[in-house]
């Protein structure tokens, strides 16, 4: 399997350079050359497979022959070691848990997966790399937790200051090692862009060898397929209706890329749903055509606040850039944090369930979306992170009910370390330049 550039189709590089590279030299989101079909027993019956077999059958084409099978096996079973349970909420309603990982975030999978990767094609190479990934909130924790003592990778994460939960920058500031902070005066948009144009900055890049752990890396982004693949098992187990919503949370858009992925593979999926916050650029495109990034504004669902979410590009390739044809298999709604919390009030006083403020907003796009299009379905929504990650900015009349899990008792003991720095890419370069 060859990548190009979304910039340009005659840039082509192998697996381990996408990795390695993160970013094409024109700025382009690499992608695959072609997309792999799934095996058809495989899709027929999921109940027949377990969860590291289902995923290696959904990767390995991805990753051809560059990992060896024993390798490749070894990382998705250190990748996929904790559990990714259907729990019901309402009748045909499911949510999706993601949370069982060590950062109790999705972002885990993804970011183990890369780790393992990179480890291994870093094995006999002496020169250092350096991961620089940007923030909203949990991709930093799970890059982090991710990579902390992988022996010649250096970890330096932008995140935008006053805008991460407690609990998401205890998880990204407190871990040492080979891991920095960099604390950024401004939005998550600024952090990215100081990220992209680093990847483009010759002098920099002669410096240090560098790679991005955002979901822009192909590593990061495409083993969030096995989402789909486990939670559609699992339908199957249940002997639910098979015609899935899958409802997805979504600020960069990669986890619902991934989904869509599956879904051109061959996974069975009736309808997508990418449920925003008030940064609503894609439901907006999806009304008009017009893509039009406002600068983002800042809401509970933090992870979210997001105003040009890379991955959408890569979406719209996979839709041949047909508006009509993306429309067909997938909604947009945004939602304001009035609804945000209203939701996570109802669902928890009818159902007793807690959910997180991107749960909510899953759960909220879900509800449209059957409210729209009656008819059998199994609706399933992704609750993205644990509630106790947003406590402090969760309802009042919820935050006693949050269970604390013993694993993030003590981060909270735990003393901050971050470098300050101002939301420009000069103040980047020159702290990169000098360690």
């Amino acid at each position: 399997m060859l990548y190009f550039s979304l910039q340009n189709n005659q840039h082509r590089v192998s697996f381990e350079q996408a990795v390695v590279q993160g970013l094409a030299p024109d700025k382009g989101l690499y992608f695959p050359d072609h997309i792999p079909t799934l095996e058809k027993d495989l899709v027929d019956s999921l109940d027949n497979y377990d969860d590291f077999d289902i995923a290696y059958r959904a990767i390995h084409p991805f990753t051809g022959d560059e990992i060896p099978m024993a390798k490749l096996q070894q990382i998705i079973h250190d990748t996929l070691n904790f559990p990714f349970p259907l729990h019901p909420v309402q009748k045909d309603i499911y949510t999706l848990e993601l949370f069982h990982g060590p950062t109790l975030a999705f972002k885990d999978v993804g970011a183990r997966f890369m780790a393992g990767c990179l480890g291994y094609f870093r094995r006999n190479d002496a020169r250092p790399v350096t991961v620089l990934v940007a923030t909203s909130g949990d991709t930093g924790g799970a890059v982090a937790y991710g990579f902390h003592h992988v022996p010649g990778v250096r970890v330096v994460i932008l995140y935008p200051s006053g805008k991460v939960s407690t609990l998401q920058e205890k998880q990204l500031t407190t871990l040492n090692g080979n891991i920095t902070a960099l604390e950024i005066q401004g939005t998550f948009d600024d952090c990215q862009r100081m990220v992209k144009t680093a990847f483009l900055d010759q002098e920099l890049q002669q410096h240090s060898l560098l790679t991005s752990a955002n979901s822009i890396n192909v590593a990061r982004w495409l083993p969030q397929m096995f989402y789909y693949l486990l939670a559609a098992k699992q339908v199957k187990v249940m002997g639910a209706d098979p015609n899935i919503v899958f409802s997805v949370p979504s600020g960069n858009f990669g986890n619902i890329c991934a989904g869509v992925m599956a879904a051109a593979m061959g996974l069975s999926v009736k309808h997508f749903v990418a449920s925003t916050n008030v940064n609503d650029t894609v439901p907006r495109f999806m009304l008009n055509g017009q893509y039009d990034p406002r600068p983002a504004t800042p809401t509970l669902s933090n992870a979210m606040d997001v105003a040009d979410p890379s991955n959408f590009v890569r979406i719209l390739q996979l839709f041949a850039h047909s508006l009509p044809e993306l429309q067909q298999k997938m909604s947009s709604y945004s939602y304001t944090d009035q609804q945000t919390v209203a939701a996570m009030e109802q669902v928890w006083n009818e159902q007793h369930y807690m959910l997180d403020p991107h749960g909510a907003v899953g759960y909220l796009g879900l509800q449209q979306y059957l409210q729209n299009n009656p008819g059998k379905a199994t609706g399933i929504f992704l609750e993205t992170a644990h509630p106790v990650k947003f406590a402090d900015t969760a309802p009042k009349d919820l935050q006693k009910a949050i269970t604390i899990p013993d694993r993030v008792q003590n981060l909270y003991k735990l003393q901050k370390q971050a470098v300050l720095l101002p939301a420009e890419y000069g103040a980047l370069k020159e702290w990169m330049m000098q360690h």
